[in-house]
């Protein structure tokens, strides 16, 4: 008996949360979501060049990549 009360309880605990959660009262925005799709994307990219980079041999490449990851450094810090 004890046991049934207190699964009640708690899917009604879990109920109530769910209905007081905030939620986004409105959609967003076409820019907002380039933006975040930007952001995503230079995101993916950098940990893609930080992967080469933990594996690159040649000096030159290496430069390469960190001039790269300082750029995806850089367009990331604009966008937040």
């Amino acid at each position: 008996m004890a046991r049934g009360w207190e699964s009640k309880s708690v899917e009604e605990q879990q109920s109530q949360a769910a209905s007081t959660s905030p939620r986004l009262d409105s959609p967003l925005s076409t820019a907002e979501r380039e933006r975040n799709r930007d952001r995503e994307r230079l995101i993916l990219s950098r940990r893609h060049v930080l992967e080469q980079l933990a594996s690159a041999q040649n000096p030159r490449h290496r430069e390469m990549l960190q001039v790269a990851l300082a750029d995806l450094d850089a367009r990331l810090a604009q966008l937040v």
